[in-house]
């Protein structure tokens, strides 16, 4: 199943919430509701499924972007991302006591807010495997590839959205010269990766080498011969190695 990230906005100027949320959901992401105050957002995170917050710092309450930032860590296990024309010493420091997951400054393009979702995303899953609170300073950019990694799915891109993935859903990948071929029950997403480096962002327990060009989910193997696996009505060729393996694991 491909269930797109659900994004709070909290921005009280109505034309820039509009135009963001214009842009998320062209991206494909999912917006739940776009607010304007602290209050408002309480009250949908209180009644709703969110993923992510995208919160201007300034809002149109006595409490402000901090404040909400302050409660979605205390209360919250998501990341939240301050959208701010406030790029000044004394705000960054404020901002960086609720210790956010990303700061991303007025005006920006599409391709900014989405970098900065997706860092945010893959980091926060990363402190949360590790245990670890990463660092952020201003302006501070990783390179992102559209293959972003979440705890149970993987982020492909196909046309102009980022579908997300369940690794469950995965049933094998093929590679096709500088690019994957990720194939799942009724679709398949290309990526551009080496196989060996997307091997390393799957669950080792699932996803085996079973080929110099192929990486398949053990669960979805049908049958098994000499030199193939059958998943979903296609044969994939196998080492020797991994024929082992899975008659090893048949018979254990």
């Amino acid at each position: 199943m491909e269930h797109p990230i659900k994004i709070l906005i909290v921005e009280d100027n109505v034309i820039i919430a509009d135009d963001m949320q214009s842009m998320l959901e062209e991206i494909g992401y999912e917006v739940v509701d776009n607010v304007i105050v602290y209050e408002q957002a309480i009250e949908v995170l209180k009644n709703n499924h969110v993923d992510l917050v995208l919160i201007d710092i300034i809002l149109a309450s006595d409490k402000t972007g901090i404040d909400l930032g302050r409660h979605i860590r205390e209360t919250y296990n998501i990341p939240f991302i301050f959208v701010t024309s406030n790029s000044d010493k004394a705000t960054v420091e404020n901002a960086k006591l609720v210790k956010p997951d990303g700061y991303l400054v007025k005006p920006f393009e599409q391709q900014d807010l989405y970098t900065s979702i997706e860092i945010a995303l893959s980091n926060f899953n990363y402190s949360q495997k590790s245990g670890k609170t990463p660092e952020y300073e201003n302006n501070e950019v990783d390179e992102i590839t559209s293959n972003s990694v979440l705890k149970d799915s993987i982020f492909v891109k196909k046309q102009h959205l980022y579908y997300r993935i369940q690794f469950t859903d995965i049933q094998f990948i093929k590679a096709d010269n500088v690019y994957l071929e990720v194939n799942t029950v009724d679709k398949k997403f290309l990526v551009r990766s080496p196989l060996k480096d997307y091997l390393e962002k799957l669950p080792k327990n699932k996803f085996y080498r079973a080929h110099k060009s192929y990486i398949v989910n053990v669960d979805h193997i049908e049958a098994i011969n000499s030199k193939d696996i059958l998943i979903n009505d296609t044969l994939i060729p196998i080492s020797k190695d991994f024929k082992e393996f899975i008659i090893s694991s048949m018979n254990s």
